[in-house]
């Protein structure tokens, strides 16, 4: 008798022409896009004499967006920059994104690329994060990207899954930050390895923005994918940013699916949470935490650089002024988002307050240039990952949190509970 399908299965078998698809089997696929940054340089320079010869599969497949080192920091990022608008022109590429729209995993969420049962590949490991929208996304590397690029087509192994059902919802202002950290804290960084999870249960209770924070740290706990079933909220969310419903198909797991693992989460029961250096999964209640002098806090990222982040962070920061001892980024995740904010007047609150405002991009996060890091520093920060010289300096050191606990810790120049300035 054959059981019902995960939700990577179905699409996995759809996307290769299959009825079934099978954990372990060996697929090949033709993804709806493949998406690329500042690193399409380094793969165009794989196959130069290939494409050339045969050109690009499909104008439409890349979406490519300059975020990483923007505006270019270097000659040689700067040169990268310009081989890629000339490779976009001579294409005629549709979906290129120049320098401050903004990361390229906020660019294909808020345009529409990323919708219900898609598949979607990225030479970036956060790729992922458009399983908040019910896609099927995941990262890939530079040589699957370059081949894509020619042949349209590629293998991937069916994945087993992790289900994760949440009940209640969370208390603010206790936030999916918290909640996503504290989920990697217990299936830890390589708990998921090659893995897909799917979150069941009161997912009603998980706004958009808070399913996007948390399919973007999927690949912290090792997944290929990380999933939500699409509900109501992402319907109302795909007709804010013009995708009408005729034009997807949402695709989730069957009631008989099999299941490698499965966790329950009571929302209702998650704390403020701090995941200290070097690993993601070293995480601590904030209780533990808290007093720790911070050198530098950061709002912003593909993880935490949405809307309602720096609504939350406006609302903590307003009518005060950040600590003495410590300096606050801001980096909002596109230009939309910073639009908005400058509309709203949190970002006026948030420089009054003394923060500094940086444009839309990765920026501090990946350590290339702003915001980093001197030895023997500390910075708080809302990204996803705190590895050990991920924000340019070995010898410093980098704590992950959710918007709400960093506002406030920027405040006091130490870590300290969200929950104090309610």
């Amino acid at each position: 008798m054959i059981m019902g399908m995960t939700f990577a299965q179905k699409v996995l078998a759809k996307k290769s022409g299959n009825d079934f698809a099978e954990v372990g089997q060996i697929v090949t696929v033709r993804p709806d896009h493949l998406v690329t940054h500042d690193n399409t340089a380094a793969i165009l320079s794989k196959i130069e004499k290939e494409l050339d010869q045969y050109g690009i599969v499909n104008p439409n497949l890349p979406i490519i967006v300059l975020d990483h080192v923007i505006p270019a920091a270097s000659e040689k990022n700067a040169t990268g920059h310009k081989t890629i608008r000339a490779f976009v022109k001579k294409y005629g590429l549709k979906n290129f994104f120049d320098i401050g729209e903004g990361i390229c995993h906020q660019i294909v969420y808020e345009k529409g690329f990323a919708r219900p049962g898609r598949l979607i590949l990225g030479s970036d490991s956060h790729t992922c994060s458009y399983g908040a929208v019910n896609a099927f996304s995941t990262g890939i590397d530079r040589t699957e990207a370059a081949a894509l690029m020619l042949t349209g087509e590629t293998w991937l192994k069916v994945p087993p899954t992790i289900k994760i059902t949440l009940k209640r919802g969370l208390t603010p202002p206790v936030s999916a930050k918290d909640l996503v950290l504290q989920i990697i804290g217990d299936i830890e960084t390589d708990g998921a390895n090659y893995c897909a999870v799917e979150f069941h249960g009161d997912i009603h209770n998980l706004t958009m923005d808070g399913r996007f924070t948390i399919a973007n740290m999927g690949v912290e706990m090792g997944a290929k994918i990380a999933v939500f079933p699409a509900d109501k909220n992402t319907v109302k969310f795909l007709d804010e940013t013009g995708v009408p419903s005729g034009e997807y198909e949402t695709v989730w797991a069957d009631p008989d699916a099999s299941y490698l693992d499965e966790h329950v989460y009571d929302l209702g029961k998650i704390e403020p949470i701090i995941a200290c250096p070097h690993t993601v999964d070293n995480i601590k209640k904030i209780s533990a935490m808290e007093g720790l002098e911070i050198n530098q806090c950061f709002i912003g990222t593909c993880t935490n650089g949405r809307l309602s982040d720096f609504r939350e962070a406006a609302r903590i920061l307003k009518g005060k002024k950040v600590a003495s001892n410590t300096r606050l980024l801001l980096l909002p995740a596109s230009k939309s988002i910073l639009l908005e904010a400058i509309k709203k007047g949190w970002i006026h609150t948030l420089i009054k307050a003394g923060g500094v405002l940086l444009p839309p991009g990765c920026g501090p996060c990946l350590g290339a240039h702003q915001g980093v890091l001197a030895p023997g520093e500390k910075c708080l920060s809302t990204s996803n990952r705190n590895f050990k010289g991920r924000m340019g300096c070995k010898e410093a050191e980098i704590y992950l949190a959710s918007p709400a606990t960093v506002a406030a810790s920027a405040i006091h120049g130490k870590i300290t509970d969200p929950r104090e300035e309610m």
